[in-house]
């Protein structure tokens, strides 16, 4: 969620057009004239429709979103029906982030160079009829599977949606407004999923419903989206997609599984694994000449400020929000639905604020919009200590306001800095790393949440509160980082 389950911008004041990375000294005019070049080239068709383009990536984002989401509130239903021991569980709701990480950068690289559009409509596909076979799965490891291509399909089209509501909106304050709103869809569809799944009582129609939409989504992609590609040239860099999905497959296999126990034997033969991939990747990418993503890019401090961002949203803000329904709903004995409409006091306060977050522009820059974000996080957070020792709902409401706030400009931030810290022409690969490193995060940070909330002796409301903590400290941590990332001038 912003949390993910977990779990849910503005372009800097002092530059017009977006920064490339690669050489941050290139002037303004060669970077404005290598945008243009990469626009012509991708355009070989019809002009971008950019209204359609922005309502179909965002519908499709919202879809990709609250199918992340819905098990949060039918878990306990959806184990009880597929037979689920409580030791199997956790893959039910890490079987998207899996599919996720391990596919966002490879697909946001594949849509750049194979084709945005292509990618988009194949994923929103593959979305819609992986969620429809989730909803026929008779047992508990087929639907882990069908989430896990649930989490691979929601990939392509995340990833390659920001791709092309680049080439879509051209201008920096088109491109402002846009990534705004297809921000505050991510956070509406984290809102919406849990609601959704609370007001339909079968959770298999749950699925089907989501399934139909996706493929409605796809069928109207095919007709209503321009094709758009980057201009580099070359073939497609499968050799680092090889080695670079494997690794995070590992790593999200690890974190899970480590969460029954971190020194076995498992755990850390998958770590090892992720380690050996990820070394392999660097020697293909450094020997490619197409690589998946430039390792130049490292050194661009907007992208490392992006990369961080994600990550750190994963671990703080989606990691506890992915793990707070559960423990409202067990300890408070609060209903699904219950539990739905606190959280979408959340979120919904985030998908308002992202909308209009655009205002910010010219008076904030994204990078301190993002580090404002973590700080209230982190207020929020601390507002809700003691809340469930009290057993009272109503003393979440400040905090889930403010926290909301702070949520809602993460979303409009992340996605802008995503795709200002990178080349016009590598839009997809940019957003593409910037959501792995989140549902990386995501993955760790629940893992984190349910270690501490669970290892304390003073019962499941003190634990929470540590655990709240932490995510504050941890939100506090991005903060800081965020602005101490900062370019030279």
């Amino acid at each position: 969620m912003t949390a993910t389950p977990a779990t849910p911008a503005t372009p800097p004041a002092t530059s017009a057009t977006p920064a490339t990375p690669a050489t941050s000294a290139t002037p303004a005019t060669a970077a404005q004239a290598r945008e243009a070049t990469a626009r012509t080239a991708s355009a070989p068709g019809s002009p971008p429709r950019p209204g359609a383009t922005l309502a179909l990536t965002s519908a499709a984002t919202a879809v990709a979103l609250m199918t992340y989401t819905a098990p949060i509130v039918t878990l306990p239903a959806t184990a009880a029906a597929l037979h689920t021991p409580l030791s199997a569980q956790a893959w039910l709701l890490n079987g998207t982030p899996l599919g996720l990480a391990a596919l966002l950068l490879v697909a946001g690289s594949l849509a750049d160079d194979y084709g945005r559009r292509r990618i988009f409509v194949w994923g929103t596909l593959a979305l819609g009829i992986t969620t429809a076979l989730g909803a026929l799965a008779t047992d508990t490891w087929l639907f882990t599977l069908a989430r896990i291509a649930q989490g691979a399909a929601s990939a392509a089209l995340l990833a390659s949606s920001l791709g092309l509501i680049v080439h879509a909106f051209p201008t920096p304050a088109g491109r402002l407004r846009a990534t705004g709103v297809w921000g505050a869809f991510v956070t509406g569809g984290i809102a919406v999923g849990p609601l959704l799944a609370a007001g339909i009582p079968n959770w298999r129609a749950v699925y089907g419903v989501l399934g139909a939409a996706a493929l409605v989504i796809a069928l109207l992609g095919t007709r209503a989206l321009t094709e758009s590609r980057s201009a580099r040239g070359g073939r497609p860099d499968y050799a680092g997609a090889a080695t670079f999905g494997p690794a995070l497959v590992s790593l999200v296999a690890a974190l899970t599984l480590g969460r029954d126990g971190w020194l076995r034997t498992p755990v850390w033969l998958l770590l090892g694994a992720t380690v050996v991939l990820l070394a392999a990747f660097v020697l293909v990418e450094r020997r490619t000449a197409t690589p998946m993503i430039d390792l130049s890019l490292l050194r661009h401090r907007g992208f490392l400020a992006s990369s961080v961002g994600g990550l750190f949203t994963g671990l703080s803000v989606i990691g506890l929000f992915s793990f707070l329904p559960a423990v409202l709903q067990r300890v408070l004995g609060m209903s699904a639905m219950d539990t739905a409409l606190l959280t979408l006091l959340w979120a919904g306060l985030a998908f308002v604020v992202a909308l209009q977050a655009r205002r910010l522009a010219g008076r904030v820059p994204t990078r301190v919009q993002l580090a404002l974000a973590f700080a209230l996080h982190a207020v929020g957070v601390i507002t809700m200590l003691g809340a469930i020792d009290a057993g009272s709902t109503t003393r979440f409401v400040p905090g889930m306001m403010i926290a909301g706030v702070g949520s809602g400009l993460l979303n409009a931030a992340l996605p802008l800095l995503a795709v200002e810290s990178v080349p016009a022409a590598r839009a997809a690969m940019g957003s593409g790393a910037q959501q792995t490193l989140r549902y990386i995060g995501s993955c760790a940070g629940v893992s984190l949440t349910i270690a501490v909330a669970t290892s304390s002796s003073g019962g499941p409301a003190h634990g929470t509160d540590i655990a709240m903590v932490v995510s504050a400290v941890l939100a506090l941590v991005a903060a800081v980082a965020v602005l101490g990332l900062r370019e030279r001038g």
